[in-house]
């Protein structure tokens, strides 16, 4: 963890198909948020998009890291990760669009929900991808602008 001008960065690793630490990025930041006292309905949907973006690199990528920026009136997640990418943006903004395997989904992942969740609960979503990764955005204000 560093700060820099009244910002705090927390960043973790995920591993390609590591469920048993999946989700881990996710609960530790919902506990910091929780030790600066935001608002739990904020803090809700902070973990939903968060979970949802660290999931699906667990899922679909080669590995990547969860980055979280926390300021006095946001938290910007950044999850960026390392190919294969994301081959049609639009269709992965599609609910129920899923590329997942089937081994996946009879873990009870890969339902086509991740992304589409996380633009929900989001105030401002951007998603970039190619074949050498992706890089997702999600911003959400503490003053509940949603």
């Amino acid at each position: 963890m560093k700060e820099e001008r009244n910002e705090t960065i927390i960043e973790f690793d995920s591993e390609p198909f590591n469920f048993e630490k999946a989700g881990f990025a996710s609960t530790e930041i919902k506990k910091h948020l929780k030790s600066l006292k935001i608002d739990s309905s904020i803090i809700r949907r902070i973990g939903i998009a968060s979970y949802e973006l660290e999931i699906n690199q667990v899922i679909h990528s080669l590995g990547g890291k969860m980055i979280y920026h926390i300021d006095d009136e946001k938290v910007i997640i950044e999850a960026v990760d390392i190919g294969p990418g994301i081959p049609d943006i639009q269709k992965a903004l599609t609910e129920g669009f899923s590329t997942a395997s089937e081994k996946v989904r009879s873990m009870g992942f890969g339902a086509g929900m991740g992304i589409p969740n996380t633009k929900r609960v989001s105030d401002e979503f951007t998603l970039e991808s190619s074949t050498t990764g992706t890089r997702a955005v999600a911003t959400i204000y503490f003053n509940g602008e949603k």
